[in-house]
């Protein structure tokens, strides 16, 4: 898949992330990391939590329930923020980018060749 990330995204380690039709970019802090997101096909997002996440979407649709809230279509220019420990659950469309930071700095490691 060819991104649409430019190279200063691109040049970031690949991030292991253990999904299907995924690539990503992580950009690793002391304390959190950012991971920019391409999908090349539609992904269930199966229900988890984790430590705070905060999200954009620079392209394509996602739909998320986070914790008790309606389900709710993300689409370009949208934002979501998931809070710690909140459960949520999605579904993904092939052709979504999106930019999130994670509270957390063990969340997704690099990806081993």
């Amino acid at each position: 898949m060819s991104s649409k990330f430019p190279p200063v995204v691109t040049r970031l380690p690949q991030a292991d992330i253990p999904l299907q039709g995924v690539t990503a970019y992580l950009s690793q802090g002391k304390d959190q990391q950012i991971i920019f997101m391409e999908f090349a096909e539609e992904i269930d997002l199966p229900e988890h939590a984790h430590k705070a996440q905060w999200g954009f979407v620079i392209e394509g649709r996602l739909d998320f329930k986070i914790g008790d809230a309606e389900l709710r279509t993300y689409r370009k220019g949208d934002y979501y923020f998931i809070p710690e420990g909140v459960k949520h659950t999605g579904r993904i469309y092939a052709g979504l980018m999106v930019m999130d930071h994670f509270d957390q700095p063990d969340r997704y490691g690099v990806k081993k060749s």
